[in-house]
């Protein structure tokens, strides 16, 4: 739909994330089939509850889908469109608390310890640095300080710079992935191709891919198409490695739980707060914006009922 180019290219213009871009689009795009194509400009309030409703309702989206889909659509008139929508009554469904699946430190060592490969280093980082599995795959040469056992994080979430841990067990391999990976980029570079970079800073410096601070520490195995520029590039590694890997590693390792990659995140920070570290330490680690998202870990760990003993254990036997 050239409509829905002229879209993204508005996104792009507003510095909107790949990811959000793809999303949005995705929604915009659902809620014009919904409606048998017809142009946004000839719906409104009406048609945009009968979606959210239709998308509650009938297909039982969770409640951050119907959140993505309102914010796309929100985007598309209130910004795009420049289409004033009031306040539609249309009420969001209310999420209930859910405590994250937080892994034991036995737990978390029996899984590593079946993982092999870049897998074994990324979940070692996700759980000794508390990244989430993007954060990760982006970490460039430039971000990583032996010296001072730090990681800088580049454009997390909400577009936020930090600095988190890094383990100092993870030193032996990293010394040795640095090289590969300057290996691979020397081996690009003789080509003419280099890491993937944003397209402005690219323009700006030309030969920024020759220089290895830009380098990617997890570098993907084969060259693509940039997604913006089209330039032929080597991107990071694909999150899907990962998560392959680690399903047959909790299987093989007898964990009823279910794991994810943003399992070993909650498990850093549980983990920290339970050796006594301060909570603002750890907030500052995670890079929340409000104390009250990393208080859910105190929930986690059992510390708003410290001390209290059950009942049935005061039982006279």
């Amino acid at each position: 739909m050239h409509f829905l180019q002229d879209v993204r290219d508005s996104m792009r213009l507003r510095g909107y994330s790949l990811r959000t871009e793809k999303a949005y689009l995705h929604w915009m795009r659902r809620f014009i089939l919904f409606h048998n194509k017809r142009h946004p400009t000839e719906m409104g309030e009406a048609e945009i509850i009968a979606f959210l409703t239709h998308l509650a309702v009938e297909r039982h989206v969770a409640v951050n889908t119907q959140k993505v889909a309102l914010n796309a659509i929100a985007y598309l008139y209130q910004t795009y469109l420049q289409m004033n929508l009031g306040d539609m009554s249309f009420s969001l469904a209310t999420k209930q608390r859910q405590l994250p699946t937080v892994l034991t430190r036995n737990e978390v060592n029996q899984v590593i310890s079946k993982l092999t490969g870049d897998a074994y280093k990324i979940v070692q980082l996700l759980y000794g640095s508390g990244l989430r599995i993007s954060e990760c795959l982006r970490i460039r040469l430039q971000d990583i300080d032996l010296e001072r056992l730090s990681i800088t994080v580049r454009d997390g979430k909400a577009n936020k710079d930090r600095q988190t841990l890094l383990p100092k067990s993870c030193e032996p391999w990293l010394t040795e992935q640095i090289d590969q990976a300057l290996d691979i980029q020397t081996q690009d570079n003789a080509i003419a191709v280099g890491p993937s970079l944003p397209p402005a800073l690219s323009r700006k410096y030309p030969n920024a891919f020759r220089q290895p601070c830009w380098m990617f520490l997890f570098p993907s195995h084969v060259l693509c198409r940039h997604p913006i520029t089209n330039v032929l590039c080597r991107h990071h590694l694909h999150e899907s490695l990962v998560r392959k890997a680690l399903k047959p590693a909790v299987a093989e390792a007898g964990i009823a739980k279910r794991v994810t990659c943003h399992t070993f995140r909650h498990s850093f920070a549980t983990h920290l707060l339970q050796a006594g570290y301060d909570i603002r330490t750890v907030q500052e680690l995670l890079g929340h914006n409000d104390l009250a998202t990393t208080q859910i870990y105190t929930h986690v760990m059992g510390e708003h009922y410290a001390g209290t003993v059950s009942p049935l254990d005061r039982l006279v036997r």
